[in-house]
């Protein structure tokens, strides 16, 4: 029958997939979590040959259960009774899972229209897991589980998702609407990019930063670092590559943007705030520059055009010091020398010459006192890490820089 009628076959299997979940069938049993199991099973390894079908009907079925799932939760009179809402849950995590294994076995990228149209569909019904509050443990999972499905999803339907973001970043250029929908742009930081990839995203950006209102400025930022960190961890190696064999493109990008963001912070403590972990970032992604202002301070010649990344360096520094700045930059500047340290872990320990390591250890001392003082730095509940965080994203990258050193055991 599969092959004879492959298609009627994928489509009852299908089926069969979606009465077998809680929300149809109710709370799963040993048996029924046996039998979705094994159905899942299949279609991850039918989606080889059948990929469009698969997606297609598994968004088709995702779409249905979260309807269902808003419908249910919005009427006021009867509200979804707990066990009714853990079966949506519980559907809603099968489906993902299943739409995630699938799309991590995809063999390439396609421009075929139906599986285009699968794409659009699917991040739609994405969206809606990744802009939902984590109010409970099951809606952090599910968003969790989203953002591995986009991850995979962009791996080799980039350009899809990329439209979708770039079209935003127009849309909000344009707007004069103060409550504006952010949610595609969160989308920035769950995507797989790879320097090609994350060289189209920094063009893009830096074709609209400046149109954009202060109140996307934030949130795009935030998501840009995240952006550029997940290709770090990635794609380490080309991280790597990258310090000795810097694509010109990308580095004239960073360094755009680099000003875009120093003209912005200018004379605003808390836009410093936000930005300067970022542009630490950016600066690493400008190994030539870089190089040229780290040896600028043993006599070597310096071009004037670099002169604000050079006094970025030298406000970062200075700002370590408690009571030389604010106690805002001071927090700031424990962040960017931590993203520092911890960006310096994906070079080669090695390459002794690269200036990112002298760059760090002009910064190690004091942000090992600020850090692990007996008053350590007391950071505002607003800021994206906590102390414990920091000082562990710290000590874990010191120790790789210098694993035979133990100094830093005896500082924390």
């Amino acid at each position: 029958m599969a092959n004879q009628k492959p298609v009627e076959w994928v489509t009852s299997l299908l089926s069969r997939f979606e009465e077998q979940l809680p929300y149809r069938s109710g709370p799963q049993t040993s048996q029924t979590r046996v039998n979705v199991e094994q159905i899942k099973e299949t279609l991850i390894q039918i989606s080889k040959t059948k990929f469009s079908l698969v997606i297609s009907g598994l968004t088709k079925t995702l779409h249905t259960v979260n309807e269902m799932f808003i419908s249910q939760r919005s009427q006021i009179h009867s509200p979804i009774q707990p066990e009714f809402e853990r079966n949506f849950y519980e559907s809603q995590l099968l489906l993902l899972d299943t739409l995630e294994k699938c799309l991590s076995i995809q063999p390439k990228e396609t421009t075929r229209y139906d599986e285009t149209m699968n794409v659009k569909a699917l991040l739609k019904e994405i969206c809606h897991f990744i802009e939902s509050s984590n109010d409970n443990i099951m809606a952090a999972q599910l968003k969790v589980l989203a953002s591995k499905v986009l991850f995979s999803l962009s791996l080799n339907n980039f350009n899809a998702v990329f439209s979708r973001i770039s079209a935003r970043l127009q849309e909000l250029s344009n707007t004069s609407e103060e409550n504006m929908d952010f949610i595609d742009i969160e989308l920035i930081q769950y995507i797989n990019v790879d320097i090609n990839r994350l060289l189209k995203l920094l063009l893009e950006i830096n074709l609209k930063f400046r149109s954009l209102k202060k109140n996307a400025h934030y949130i795009l930022l935030n998501n840009v670092e995240k952006a550029i960190w997940n290709w770090i961890e990635t794609y380490p190696q080309e991280f790597m590559e990258y310090q000795c064999r810097p694509n010109e493109e990308l580095s004239d990008c960073c360094d755009k943007l680099f000003e875009h963001l120093d003209l912005y912070a200018e004379n605003n403590n808390k836009r410093k705030n936000y930005v300067w972990p970022l542009q630490i970032l950016l600066l690493l992604l400008c190994p030539k520059v870089l190089e040229e202002i780290v040896n600028a301070d043993s006599g070597a010649p310096f071009s004037s055009r670099h002169q604000r990344k050079r006094n970025f360096i030298e406000n970062v520094k200075k700002s370590l010091v408690p009571h030389s700045s604010s106690k805002q930059l001071t927090e700031s500047a424990a962040i960017t020398c931590v993203k520092l340290c911890k960006a310096s872990t994906y070079i080669n320990i090695l390459d002794s010459n690269n200036v990112i390591f002298t760059l760090v250890q002009s910064v190690i001392n004091e942000l090992k006192l600020l850090l692990f003082n007996t008053k350590p730095l007391i950071r505002s509940p607003t800021n994206l890490y906590n102390d414990v965080e920091l000082m562990i994203e710290c000590f874990v990258s010191i120790f790789r820089i210098t694993p035979h050193n133990n100094e830093a055991l005896k500082v924390c």
